[in-house]
């Protein structure tokens, strides 16, 4: 585990499984149909059992998802995490695409319901990085770049906890926030 102070808060990183993590928030990297599906999406769904695919129908159905780079919350159910923030990150499509933008936009978003939401720690997995096959060394500096201007600027969630699946991918993470001190 690596911990940084910020202003604000305390970001850290951390190989694991963001399903067994005790905090206010899970960031889930969903599809815009909040359907549940594979790597992340499907961890987070199978964890959290069937409320957390009805409360996802249900915004399915009120608002028809969740667009590229948006958010949407709801419970937890059968988490340790009090709730999980479904973002929707871009489809990597060569980078001219926006595809930076709407990463940062995924993050932001998500740190912006945590706001609303008063909660005090969120945990994210690296975003689009996995199926959505956005290339690893381009999306961690702006997932730490992100994160860490928001700390730096807002008061909660004062703790916040990048979980990575592999050592490489922290590997990957460590260097980025390494590069931006």
């Amino acid at each position: 585990m690596y911990q940084q102070e910020s202003k604000y808060g305390t970001l850290q990183l951390v190989v694991g499984d963001i399903t067994e993590l005790e905090v206010d928030a899970i960031v889930n990297a969903a599809n815009s149909a909040l359907s549940g599906g594979g790597g992340v999406d499907g961890a987070i769904h199978r964890a959290a059992g069937p409320s957390l695919s009805r409360e996802c129908g249900r915004i399915r159905e009120a608002r028809g998802g969740c667009p590229t780079g948006g958010a949407v919350i709801t419970g937890g159910g059968d988490l340790r995490a009090r709730y999980v923030i479904h973002t929707v990150g871009p489809i990597w499509r060569g980078g001219e695409k926006g595809e930076a933008e709407l990463l940062r936009d995924s993050y932001d978003s998500s740190l912006s319901l945590a706001r609303r939401y008063n909660l005090g720690s969120i945990a994210f997995p690296s975003i689009s990085t996995g199926a959505y096959g956005y290339p690893l060394e381009k999306a961690a500096p702006i997932a730490i770049k992100t994160i860490t201007e928001h700390l730096n600027s807002h008061r909660t969630p004062e703790r916040i906890i990048l979980v990575l699946h592999t050592e490489e991918t922290y590997d990957t993470y460590l260097a980025a926030l390494n590069s931006q001190r």
